[in-house]
This record gives C-alpha cells, structure tokens and sequence, in this order.
C-alpha cells in the first residue's frame, strides 16, 4: 500500500483534508473518521491519521474529488467548533497510530503521542544545572563504550566506519572517547586552528562582514509579522500558520519513520541544548550564503556544530555560546565577533517562532547532509531523530529554550582567545602606522617647498645670468662689428682708405681688379687713380707693413689655376709700372 500525499487545513469550525490519489480507482474508495482517528483507502493508496483534536460525523461533512488534479478534498467537522488544532503541519506525527493503554510496565511505550510529553515535559520546566556529588570512579568501572547521537542514545555504531568518519567528523575512535577527553581535544584543537592574522583582517577589512549582515533570511519576515500579531493580542496558535512547508519539504515529512523517544530529563535537556547548537551553526551558514547552499554547506554546519564534528555534549546555554564564538573564529571563511551575535539573535527569533521553524531548518539540514556523502551520516545519528522528535514537542518547552538563550551574555574575553589583547596591539600599531605615515608626508611637503624655492632661486640666477650673457654677447657681437674696420684701418694707416681696394696675394698687396672695373665702369681712368712713380715703393711699403702684422696663409681651396688667373690680372698692370 502507497502513503498518499495530503495537507491539512482548518477553519473554526472544520478539519480540511486534501489527499493526492493520481490513478487510483475512484469508484470503489473508503473513508473511515472517528474521534481521533481518521482512514482512507482508495487503491492502491492507504492513508490513516491520529489527528490532534475530536472530529464528528453529524450530516455536515463534505467530500469532493478533482479529476484533472487528482486530489479528493474531505471537510469533516470538529466536535467542538471554535477549537483550534495545534500541529497540522507536523506530517510525521499525524502519521502514528494511537494505541490503547495496557497493563505492560512502564518502560514499554504505551502511546506514541504521550509519552515524550507526558514523562518529560513539565509545566514548569527547570533549566538549572543538575549537581550531584562527586564521587570516584575507577577506570574498570567505566563502560568502554562511550554514548553519542540523539540523546546519546548510540553506541558502538561507528567503529566499522571510521574511514568515512574521518571526513565528517574531528574525534577520532568515538566509540572509546570518553567525553570529557572529547572536550579536552576539542579545545586544544580549536586553539591551535585559531590564526590572528586572519581573524585582524576580518576585523578592520569588514566590508564583506557588513554586507553579510544586512542579508535577511526567511524568518526574518515571519519574526516580525508574529510580533505584529502578538502586538494585537493574537493567540499563540494563530501565528504558527506563518510558517509553512514546501511540497519537497511535504514529501520529507513523510518519508520519516514515525518512532516515540523515551528520555528521562537529562537526556531530554542534552537534545534541547544540542538542538542550540545545531541551530546556531545553520543560522551562521544560511547568512553567509545569503540562502544559496554550496558544496562547503555541509562542513560548514557540521564543523561549527561541536554536536555534529565532535559528539559533544552540554550542561548549560552558556557553554554552547563559547563554543559556537570560539569555532566561529578558528574555521570559516568569514571570522568576525559579530556574526556571532547576528547568529545569536537569528536563533533566537527561530525558536520563538515555534517548532514549525525548527523543523523547516531541521528539514533543510537533512536535505544539505544527504547530498553530501559522508555527510549523511549524521542524518543517521541525529537530524532524522529531531525532525521526528521535533514534531511532537510541546511549543511551550521552545519557549522556554528562548528564553534561556536570551538571558545568556557573551563577551570576546570569555572565548579565551585573547581577542581584545590582539585590537588592542593591533590599534596601536595601526595608529603608530597612521603617524609615521604623516611624518613622511609633512617631510615630503617640506622637501617639495625647499626643492621648489631652489629651483625658484635657480631659475632667477639663471634668467640674470642669461641676461647678461645676452647682454655681454651683445656687446661683443657689437665689438666684434667694430673690430674689423678698426684692425683694417689700423693696417691701413694714412695710406689706404678702402680695405676692399687690395688683394694679398702670396705676401703682396695688388689693387682688386674688381673695384678696378667697377671703376672703369663708371667711367674713372684707371692710370690716373695712382701715380706712376709713386705706385711701385708705396705698394713694397704697404706689403712690408702687413707682413708684420698679419700672418697671412694661402687659402686651401687656391689652386695654380687660381693663382695664374690673379697673376695674369696683374700682369696686365705691370708694364704701366
């Protein structure tokens, strides 16, 4: 027989019960309710429910069958209308048969649906540490098997898997691993895991710390519109509707096997405490991965879980905080004191919204677990368990479980990591940093004046050095202009008034045959010019007197040609001589 897929719902004064049959015989299907107790049959499905409040068959009931979906719809009313069903959406539980009471002894279970609450859950339910004396205890009294899972209920389950177990958990042979060793290792561990560097940058580069902790997850808005509710005074149960399941989250639900957990107080304190704790490593996953699961979910939530990695256990709400901080701080990406609290806080708000929340996280861990391989392990040892255990808890306990955490205060000193010891070293040097930082720029901004104000100076010096250069060389190019003239008429004395008038040519002096046909040109006797008698001695005297005075020497570029051609032009004037 097939379990169909159903969902339950309610109105003052009906019980709604919607039953997915797809290719079932329709014409031939039973439905049985009584009290409590509801069936239905419709081949091949078979459905029975132990409901949480009295139906009634009166003539109102109602029933429908949509063909295109499948799905008959049953409207059964309630023996007494008005009340309110608490934990429809608790599948798993629905699912238990009621049986009677029997004369059997007590450690037997006589009813599924009493007994975890009846024996355990208290009205008044003490959260203190329960003390007893110490006493001495030799090592063969101890039982070498050492307890772990669900309300430490497992035990000698682990030894045939330690190779698997040693990617999933950090405690090595569990089963011979008493727990106060456990916790001695652990600590030891997570001191030695712990790295400063890393937990600095984290805390002064926190842009991504501040951005993870503006993410809002689901329950963010159901926290708040069950404070509204609360604010108009609306009962406890109306409010637990807020939180609903997916068909996926449905279809989980009933492939649990329904079991009933007989745990005396302690026991049931230890699921409580570690059921903080796994909540706690969920919350810090679920707001770094803004909800997007990854293939490091899984480590993750079992490596901040010291219920999960290393089968601890608890005696007070205070511990499981140290722990939590202190793991948070040696492991994940992201280390910083506040995501902590934020963690905290989001765990807190999860409780208070009852365990319809629990168990949506509860269902969201197993579903993280059973895709990872080595992982689904602890879907064995305890998430199948809560999210069975969860369903039957009396919402009551939850909020008691809130409110121990909120009276709960932790501070970075009490991580014992040293953590304020570290910002406080690591301020210090930041502002010594800061400082030296402004030394060198002050020191800068003085070596830039100095270097700008010499070159400043430079430049002047330069611009009037340049200005008497340009001044000197003025002058210079002006007595350069003068000093031809004056040296040729220096050589000129009283006897030449025109420089250009001559040619030296090989230590003689001859007239320029050039002024001389300029002069024929304009229409000058060339005789006349000079004496006859008088030309021949002033000419030898003229030569003498630059002889002395000036070294003149033959130009390279005169050739014999050159020199033929000068010598025949003169010869044309010797025979005047």
């Amino acid at each position: 027989m097939l379990t169909p897929a159903f969902d339950l719902s309610q109105d003052p004064d009906f019980l709604t019960i919607a039953i997915r049959v797809p290719y079932a015989r329709v014409s031939e299907f039973d439905v049985y309710f009584e009290g409590s107790d509801f069936k239905f049959y419709a081949k091949p499905y078979f459905l029975r429910l132990t409901l949480p409040g009295r139906i009634v068959e009166n003539g109102s009931e109602q029933g429908s069958y949509d063909a295109d979906k499948g799905i008959f719809t049953i409207r059964l009313p309630k023996e007494t209308p008005g009340q309110h069903f608490e934990g429809l959406n608790m599948l798993t539980a629905l699912l238990a048969p009621r049986k009677s009471r029997t004369a059997k002894p007590l450690v037997e279970e006589i009813g599924a649906s009493e007994i975890p609450e009846e024996v355990v859950d208290d009205e008044e339910f003490d959260w203190e540490i329960e003390q007893t004396p110490y006493e001495e205890v030799s090592e063969s009294a101890l039982n070498p098997q050492c307890h772990y899972g669900f309300g430490n209920l497992r035990s000698g389950v682990l030894q045939r898997l330690q190779d698997e177990l040693s990617d999933v958990i950090d405690i090595k042979d569990p089963d011979f691993t008493p727990a106060a060793e456990r916790r001695q290792k652990r600590l030891a561990a997570e001191l030695a895991k712990f790295d400063p560097d890393h937990y600095l940058a984290d805390f002064f580069e926190d842009e991504a710390i501040e951005q993870i902790l503006k993410y809002n997850p689901w329950w963010t808005d159901k926290y708040s519109k069950m404070t509204a509710f609360l604010e108009k005074s609306q009962e406890q149960e109306n409010h637990a509707t807020l939180v609903s399941f997916s068909e996926e989250e449905k279809y989980q639900l009933r492939k649990f096997v329904n079991k009933s957990y007989l745990l005396d107080k302690r026991a049931c304190r230890q699921v409580c405490y570690s059921l903080i704790d796994i909540l706690l490593a969920y919350c810090y996953e679920t707001r770094v991965t803004e909800g997007e699961k990854n293939v490091e979910s899984a480590w993750n939530i079992r490596k901040l879980s010291p219920t999960l990695c290393w089968f601890e256990t608890w005696t007070n709400v205070h511990d499981i905080m140290v722990s939590f901080g202190r793991r948070v701080l040696c492991y994940p990406l992201y280390r910083h004191f506040k995501l902590v609290m934020k963690a905290y806080r989001d765990t807190i708000k999860i409780l208070q919204l009852g365990k319809s929340a629990v168990l949506k996280c509860l269902l969201d861990i197993h579903k993280i677990f059973q895709e990872n391989d080595p992982a689904y392990i602890l879907n064995d040892l305890y998430i199948s368990d809560y999210c069975v255990w969860i369903q039957k808890v009396k919402s009551k306990k939850l909020a008691a479980l809130a409110e121990a955490l909120k009276e709960v205060s932790l501070t970075k000193a009490q991580l014992g990591l040293e953590l304020e010891e570290l910002e406080a070293a690591a301020l210090l040097v930041q502002e010594e940093e800061t400082a030296l930082k402004a030394a060198h720029s002050v020191s800068g901004q003085q070596t830039l004046c100095s270097s700008s104000e010499a070159s400043d100076s430079e430049d002047s010096d330069s611009s009037v050095s340049s200005g008497n250069e340009d001044s000197g060389s003025d002058s210079e190019q002006d007595e350069l202009k003068d000093s031809p003239s004056e040296t040729v008429s220096s050589l000129q004395g009283p006897f030449l008034e025109e420089s250009s008038a001559f040619l030296i040519v090989d230590g003689g002096v001859r007239r320029n045959t050039a002024i001389q046909e300029s002069d024929a040109s304009q229409g000058k006797p060339l005789a006349s010019s000079w004496p006859l008698g008088v030309s021949g001695p002033l000419i030898e005297e003229l030569g003498e007197q630059l002889k002395t005075t000036v070294q003149v020497s033959e130009p390279k570029g005169t050739t014999a040609v050159n020199r033929s051609n000068i010598q025949e032009r003169d010869g044309c004037q010797t025979p005047n001589n």
